[in-house]
């Protein structure tokens, strides 16, 4: 009798406590709607690397190495009108790409902010998957010189898109997403990021 009760006594505290992270969620996700805000970061990476950053040299160098991981930073703030679709407001800091050669050095800073329509399917009271598409404005700081030709910078108006998954712990947000920023000149950058947010 005394081992039933060792293993039925936390077995029944822990369904308790299981009941109870999953119902406070659930009641807060039924008013789900409103404005919210959040901060981010992660890591960035150009999508082809040596074909996009060529359209920011003056005339096609020769061989160079290429670092394009860097960290990301966003700031983001929406409104949620009902459980399956916002629409955000976000800027991003996508990091530096550094690129090295024998003839010389230089760098590329970019950064976007815009606007995005996002789709929600809820999977649990508490979790949402969701999808985002968009416009963002788009620059690009260059600096540097490769076998004498001058890094020149760049802007844009260019689609943005992603995806990712939301636990929604009301009043808190807490979300992972993938986003590609398909910027204009084939520069594609990849941002893998983690956010966490407050719904008023």
């Amino acid at each position: 009798m005394q081992n039933t009760t060792r293993w039925l006594l936390p077995s029944l505290l822990s369904a308790a406590f299981a009941s109870t992270v999953l119902a406070v969620p659930a009641a807060q996700a039924a008013n789900a709607d409103g404005l919210y805000v959040g901060v981010g970061a992660g890591a960035s990476s150009l999508r082809n690397s040596d074909g996009e950053v060529g359209d920011f040299i003056e005339s096609s160098g020769d061989d160079f190495h290429l670092d394009d991981d860097d960290n990301v930073y966003k700031a983001f703030v929406g409104y949620e009108y009902n459980r399956f679709f916002a629409t955000e407001a976000f800027y991003s800091d996508l990091g530096r790409v550094d690129l090295k050669s024998d003839s010389g050095n230089g760098d590329i800073d970019s950064r976007a902010f815009g606007l995005s329509l996002v789709g929600k399917l809820p999977v649990m009271p508490w979790l949402d998957l969701f999808a985002k598409a968009g416009m963002a404005r788009w620059d690009t700081d260059a600096s540097g010189q490769l076998q004498g030709s001058t890094l020149h910078d760049d802007h844009g108006i260019d689609p943005v898109y992603g995806l990712g998954a939301q636990l929604d712990l009301a009043p808190v947000l807490v979300r992972a997403e993938y986003e590609r920023y398909d910027f204009d000149s084939d520069y594609q950058v990849d941002a893998v990021t983690a956010s966490v947010g407050w719904q008023f």
